[in-house]
C-alpha cells in the first residue's frame, strides 16, 4: 500500500476566454507535476475560460469550445499525473461550474458546483445550474472530495463526502480579494476540517480580471484546523505538496508557510496587480495620467510605475489660470523622484476658444459650476488624445469619496479607461501615500523611499476650477465624509443609525442625497480593483433613477 501522495498546486493567473492559452499554461503546470512526480495537478475554478465569465458561458459556441478543449488537455496529458481543473460542463441537463478530472487521455470525474453564490459580486444562480453533491474519486491510493469552491462554505457538501468515503478535501476556488478575506476563508475552511475531521487543502486562483482581484493565498489544514501549509499572496507560484498516511488517516506534510502582509499592503498589492492585468490582458503596455500637484494623481502615478516601470508612464500637467504653483512645483517633483516623463500642456487657449464658441448662446448667464467643467472636459479631451496618438491608457484619478458623491465631472476627470482609487477612500488615500513613502518590495517597479513629497499629502485638496477653491467648501472635511460613507455605502445603515452614532443629521441627509443622486455617473465610470466589502458595480448595484430618501 502506497502511504505517500503528491500534489502539485497551481496557483496560476488565467486569462478570460483565452482558452489555449490557459490549457498550455495548465500543460506546462502538468509537466512540471510529471517531472516532479506528482500524483496529481491541480488548478483553480473555471482555469480553462478564466473567470468570472459573467454572460459569456451562456453562449453555447463558447462552452463548446471550452469542452473541447478540455478533451484534447486529456488527450494531451494521458502519460503522467492526474489533473483537476475547473471549465464550464454542458449537457441535456443543464450549464454547470464544473470542476473536471483527467487521467490516461479521458475525463474521470467531474465536480458540479452545488452551491452557486449569489451576493456580493457573484450571480451565479443566474449563469450556473445546480449541480448533484458528488462522491469522492480516486487518484492512486488516494479518495478525494472536491467541494468546488462556494460548496464549502456549507456543511453538507463537505459531510457527505466524508460520508461516502473522502479522505481529503481539496477545494478549488475563484475567490476574489477584499480585506480581511484570508482570515474569513480560514474561518469557514477551518469549521469544514473540524466537522469532517479531514485535512483540506483551498487552492485559489490569481490575478485580475476587470473589477476583481484574485488573491492566491492558497493554504492546506490538517485535522484540529493546524495550518501546514500557506502560499504567498498575489504571486502565481506551483507548489509541490505531499500527503501521508498515518495511523490516524492522511495528513498534509507542513510546507511552505509565506507570511501573510498587513492590509495596507495587501491593498496596494490588489491595485498594482488589477491594473497591471487589465492592462496587459487588453492588450496595453504604456499609460498616461494627469499630474495635478494633488494626492490622488500622486498615487496613481506611483501606482502605475511601481505597476509598469517609470519609463511606460507619461505624466501630463494641463495648468489653466487658477493652477496654483505649487501645484505646478509638486506635479513635476512627483514626476522627478519617480523617473516619469512629465509633459506641460496648457489649456487657457482651448478654453479661451471654446468661451468664444459659447458666447452667444450662453449671453446674459453668471459663471458657474457650467464653466468650472468646461476646464476639466478640456482636460479629459486633452489627455483622450494623448492617449490615442501613442497607444497608452488614460488612467482616471478619482478616489471611492469624490466617486461616491459624484464630486467628479463625467467626460472631464472621470475620463479614462481604468482606475485604481476606485475603491479607495480619501482618507485611505493619504495613508497609502505615507505607507508606500515608508515601504518598498522587490515587486515595486518605481524607486524606493519618499516618492511622493510630504505637501502633496498634507496640503488641503483641491480641484483648482476657481480661485482659492477648496474641497471642503463643497463637501464636509473627508474624515466626517468617509465615515458617513462607510457606514451608509458599506454597512448599509439608516440615517437615523448614522445619527444615532453622532453624526450631524443635515450632514447626513446631504451625502445621502449626493450618493443617490450620483448613481448615473458611476454608471459610466471606469473600472477599478475591488478592495473594499462593498465596491461600486457589483457589490453594490442601485437604481439610477431612484426618488427615495430615508426620513427617518
Amino acid at each position: 500500500m502506497t502511504d505517500r501522495f503528491r500534489l502539485t498546486l497551481a496557483q496560476l493567473n488565467p486569462t478570460l476566454g483565452a482558452l489555449a492559452a490557459n490549457a498550455a499554461k495548465a500543460r506546462a503546470a502538468w509537466e512540471q507535476a510529471r517531472a516532479a512526480g506528482a500524483d496529481m495537478v491541480a488548478l483553480p475554478e473555471m482555469f480553462l475560460t478564466g473567470y468570472q465569465t459573467q454572460d459569456l458561458v451562456l453562449k453555447p459556441a463558447f462552452v463548446a469550445d471550452a469542452m473541447a478543449r478540455m478533451e484534447a488537455l486529456a488527450a494531451a496529458c494521458a502519460d503522467g499525473p492526474a489533473i483537476g481543473i475547473g471549465a464550464p460542463f454542458a449537457d441535456e441537463s443543464g450549464l454547470y461550474n464544473a470542476w473536471w478530472v483527467l487521467q490516461g487521455g479521458r475525463v474521470v470525474a467531474r465536480m458540479l458546483k452545488h452551491h452557486r453564490p449569489n451576493d456580493d459580486v457573484f450571480d451565479e444562480v443566474r449563469l450556473f445550474d445546480e449541480g448533484p453533491i458528488s462522491g469522492p474519486y480516486r487518484i492512486g491510493p488516494l479518495r478525494i472530495g472536491t467541494p468546488v469552491c462556494e460548496d464549502a462554505w456549507y456543511e453538507d457538501v463537505a459531510e457527505t463526502l466524508a460520508e461516502t468515503g473522502a479522505e481529503v478535501l481539496l477545494v478549488p476556488n475563484g475567490s476574489p480579494y477584499r480585506r480581511g478575506k484570508l482570515d474569513l476563508r480560514l474561518n469557514v475552511t477551518v469549521a469544514r476540517v473540524v466537522e469532517t475531521g479531514l485535512p483540506l487543502i483551498y487552492l485559489n486562483a490569481v490575478g485580475g480580471q476587470d473589477d476583481q482581484v484574485f488573491d492566491g493565498a492558497s493554504f492546506a489544514l490538517n485535522p484540529g484546523g493546524a495550518l501546514a501549509l500557506q502560499l504567498p499572496p498575489f504571486e502565481e507560484v506551483i507548489e509541490h505538496v505531499d500527503l501521508a498516511r498515518t495511523p490516524q488517516g492522511w495528513r498534509v506534510v507542513p510546507g511552505q508557510m509565506a507570511a501573510q502582509p498587513d492590509a495596507w499592503e495587501q491593498d496596494y498589492r490588489a491595485m498594482l496587480l488589477g491594473l497591471k492585468d487589465y492592462l496587459g490582458k487588453s492588450g496595453f503596455s504604456k499609460v498616461l495620467l494627469g499630474l495635478s500637484g494633488g494626492v490622488d494623481s500622486a498615487l496613481v502615478a506611483v501606482i502605475a510605475a511601481d505597476t509598469l516601470g517609470p519609463q511606460n508612464v507619461r505624466c501630463v500637467m494641463l495648468p489653466s489660470e487658477f493652477t496654483a504653483r505649487d501645484s505646478l512645483e509638486d506635479a513635476a517633483e512627483v514626476a522627478r523622484r519617480l523617473g516619469c516623463r512629465l509633459d506641460t500642456v496648457p489649456i487657457e487657449g482651448a478654453r479661451g476658444a471654446v468661451a468664444t464658441a459659447l458666447a452667444a448662446v450662453m449671453a446674459g448667464t453668471t459663471p458657474d459650476v457650467t464653466e468650472e467643467n468646461i476646464q476639466s472636459r478640456l482636460r479629459g479631451l486633452m489627455l483622450m488624445a494623448i492617449a490615442n496618438k501613442f497607444g497608452e491608457m488614460l488612467l482616471t484619478t478619482g478616489n471611492k469619496s469624490e466617486v461616491a458623491v459624484g464630486y467628479c465631472t463625467i467626460y472631464g476627470d472621470m475620463a479614462g479607461g481604468y482606475n485604481p482609487l476606485k475603491d479607495l477612500y480619501k482618507t485611505r488615500v493619504f495613508e497609502t501615500c505615507r505607507w508606500r513613502n515608508a515601504n518598498h518590495r522587490a515587486w515595486m517597479a518605481a524607486p524606493a523611499g519618499e516618492v511622493i513629497p510630504p505637501r502633496v499629502i498634507d496640503k488641503p485638496p483641491t480641484a483648482e476650477l476657481r480661485a482659492g477653491q477648496r474641497d471642503q467648501d463643497s463637501l464636509p472635511p473627508y474624515e466626517v465624509l468617509d465615515a458617513i460613507l462607510e457606514r451608509l455605502v458599506e454597512a448599509d445603515q439608516s440615517v437615523a443609525e448614522v445619527v444615532a452614532a453622532g453624526f450631524d443629521r443635515a450632514t447626513v441627509k446631504r451625502v445621502e442625497h449626493l450618493l443617490y443622486i450620483s448613481e448615473w455617473k458611476r454608471f459610466q465610470a471606469a473600472p477599478g480593483p475591488r478592495l473594499s466589502t462593498r465596491a461600486f458595480w457589483l457589490d453594490r448595484r442601485y437604481p439610477i433613477v431612484n426618488r427615495w430618501r430615508d426620513e427617518g
